[in-house]
């Protein structure tokens, strides 16, 4: 009875918001920080799964495209269940609280400076046993720093991620440059050695008629006369030199 009693609450909570409230929905959820799921279903980072599903139940109804004339209302649509989606993967979600408790721990230590510059906060702080710091991190001055601070976490991670994946993406393009290039040389070489098969059984009989013929001069030929390296008949006389 109690879920009937929640669905038409629900029903009558959506009878009763107007286009303009739809619309800035659609607007509030493409504003916000692409990489922070909790931000698209304007969520705080304690919350159970169950209270993930009925914000982005109450959310999508809000924003379907059936029911809202936004033109990016499918598109915001669609963040939600992406939204939504990562927040119930253990391992996406794990992933994203790691870097709230990191966001958390940085803005400690920057507290933790400056109240060491007030001694009356500092004072306080000591007293109240960390009743004091507990509070202060409940504080909506300490949520929307912690908000931004997280921000700049997940961007700073993803931007070294696209960084890597660049860096991958080369080094596979290079090497794949340097696979087709070999392929090209082995394919090169593999045609070569076919040519030169093709063609050895010329080669092998132009050796041969040139070893049965190339010592032969060709009929008809008239061949140069021999030069004389010796004068047998001594018709070379050298002459005496005159001396002054």
């Amino acid at each position: 009875m109690a879920s009937e009693t929640e669905e038409d609450l629900l029903k009558s909570f959506m009878a009763e918001v107007s286009e303009v409230e739809r619309d800035n929905e659609v607007q509030r959820i493409l504003g916000s920080f692409k990489l922070n799921p909790f931000e698209h279903l304007n969520l705080p980072f304690d919350v159970s799964t169950d209270d993930v599903k009925k914000q982005y139940r109450k959310l999508s109804l809000l924003v379907h495209p059936d029911k809202c004339k936004h033109p990016q209302a499918k598109e915001a649509f669609g963040a939600l269940a992406k939204a939504q989606q990562l927040l119930l993967d253990p391992q996406e979600r794990g992933y994203i609280l790691d870097q709230v408790t990191a966001a958390k721990e940085e803005l400690r230590a920057k507290r933790k400076k400056e109240l060491k510059k007030d001694n009356a906060s500092r004072i306080k702080a000591t007293v109240d046993e960390g009743k004091y710091e507990e509070q202060y991190e409940r504080s909506e001055e300490f949520q929307v720093q912690l908000k931004l601070k997280v921000r700049e976490i997940l961007a700073e991670k993803e931007w070294r991620r696209r960084k890597m994946q660049m860096r991958i993406s080369e080094e596979e393009g290079r090497l794949k440059k340097d696979e087709e290039k070999t392929k090209e040389m082995w394919k090169r070489k593999r045609e070569h050695e076919e040519q030169w098969e093709e063609t050895r059984e010329n080669r092998v009989s132009s050796w041969r008629d040139f070893m049965k013929t190339g010592n032969k001069g060709k009929k008809g030929e008239i061949k140069p006369p021999k030069l004389k390296t010796e004068d047998p008949n001594k018709s070379y006389v050298q002459r005496p030199v005159k001396r002054g």
